[in-house]
């Protein structure tokens, strides 16, 4: 007896030791990790950077250009120079070789645009609404992110409930095996009773291996949501509760005003109506200023002209204005403006669609939710039921009033009868994070 009381005392304390080290994923702690290490996450915040780089000034042409020029020039060269002259008519000539002439010169230049038509100014009010647009879409990558996420938790939670109740059933199964051996070495039963037990026992060993296997696969799956290399001993939170305060109108209103598809297209009418406007600043002149500073140095260090100079030195500021004005470019301009209403018109069309089809999806989504809880509600009920059914079979069974079959039966129908409200409470769930994503508020999810 007191063998038997160590035993269970060690067999307690190692289960402890083992749910101890187990670790709990939460759900916050979850996203946390998914929004810092997400790799499409990653990419969207680095497209906003971009985004936002192209919005300085530093890109929009409202600052002047500076550069700077220098050279130097080597020549050795032989030379001849022919003489007439005047009073006798006769050619005198000069000659001389290896002359060599050095020269140095540097020109620092301004330009700067004072007016091109109100280009820049447009193409910066675009660079905004591009910015504006990329920032939308970061947002959706982690609206995506978040129901990617909870998707693959949710899946772990359920499979965990789901092998729970496995383990339970295979656990009673066990049992069964054990009585039936009994019963069959005392001769109170056929040895069909206990073959029947034995085929039930790895029937059941089989389908947790399966499910232990289905669970590790959705853990790993879920580390590369997160992001990160994490072992798969850990475990997540199998409580779900639901939004009660979620109605049609209300969700109808935030998607009209909020959905990220729809932002994103508003976005893109913006860029094209931005987009003409660029395309028209070409049918206006450009007015453009320009200086530079000059120096220039020549050395010529040996002439067969006598009346040649030796060193020439310049420098000085120059300075002055361009007008341009491209009157007619053969229709190019006047193509591209009418090309660009056209795509306004297109993007214009495309919202109203997206408008049509979302507030479609979301009407489709709600009846799917509010059946969904209807389901939920009845397996709840189908759980207590078949629970009350096994119960009571169970002690028929142990009292020999039912057959092993017919304990059996009773035993699938209480498994079947948990996996499907499990698999009821968590597609509720998800249905209702679909919702949230459609009308833009999933990332003010509470759990």
């Amino acid at each position: 007896m007191k063998q038997k009381n160590v035993i269970l005392i060690c067999v307690v304390f190692l289960t402890n030791f083992q749910l101890f080290s187990q670790e709990i994923l939460t759900k916050e702690a979850a996203l946390a990790i998914a929004l810092e290490n997400n790799f499409g996450v990653k990419i969207a915040n680095n497209n906003l950077k971009v985004a936002e780089n192209n919005t300085s000034i530093l890109n929009n042409r409202y600052l002047p250009t500076i550069s700077l020029n220098s050279g130097a020039d080597y020549r050795n060269n032989n030379q001849s120079l022919t003489f007439t002259d005047r009073d006798t008519g006769n050619d005198a000539e000069i000659a001389g070789d290896g002359i060599i002439t050095k020269s140095y010169n540097a020109t620092l230049g301004l330009n700067y645009t004072i007016f091109d038509g109100l280009g820049r100014k447009y193409n910066y009010q675009q660079l905004k609404e591009t910015y504006n647009l990329t920032e939308v879409q970061a947002r959706e990558t982690i609206e995506n992110t978040y129901l990617q996420l909870f998707t693959s938790y949710f899946q772990i939670a359920r499979l965990s409930e789901n092998t729970d109740n496995i383990k339970e059933a295979l656990t009673i199964s066990k049992q069964r095996l054990k009585r039936a051996t009994y019963q069959y070495e005392y001769g109170q039963s056929t040895k069909l009773e206990l073959l029947n037990a034995q085929v039930d026992v790895n029937n059941d060993s089989i389908t947790l291996i399966n499910a232990k296997q289905q669970l590790s696969n959705a853990k790993r799956g879920l580390n590369v949501i997160l992001g990160i290399e994490k072992d798969v001993n850990f475990v997540v939170e199998t409580a779900v509760d639901f939004n009660k305060m979620l109605v049609l109108e209300d969700l109808e209103e935030k998607t009209m005003q909020n959905n990220s598809l729809l932002l994103q297209n508003e976005k893109n009418i913006a860029i094209s109506e931005f987009n003409i406007k660029i395309n028209k600043a070409n049918f206006l002149p450009a007015l453009n200023f320009n200086a530079s500073y000059g120096y220039n140095r020549t050395v010529n260090e040996n002439l067969i002209n006598p009346f040649g100079a030796r060193l020439i030195t310049s420098d000085g500021l120059n300075a002055g204005l361009t007008l341009s004005w491209n009157i007619f470019d053969g229709g190019a301009t006047k193509t591209r403006v009418a090309n660009a209403k056209i795509a306004l018109e297109n993007q214009q069309i495309l919202l109203e669609q997206q408008k049509v089809t979302i507030a479609n999806n979301l009407k489709n989504t709600w009846e799917n939710y509010k059946n969904q809880l209807y389901i939920l509600k009845a397996q709840e009920a189908n759980v207590l039921t078949t629970q009350n059914n096994f119960d009571r079979t169970q002690e028929r069974y142990k009292l020999g009033q039912v057959t092993s079959i017919e304990f059996r039966q009773a035993q699938i129908n209480l498994i079947s009868a948990k996996t499907a409200f499990n698999n009821a409470k968590f597609d509720a769930k998800l249905i209702e994070l679909q919702l949230l994503q459609l009308s833009g508020d999933i990332m003010n999810v509470k759990f």
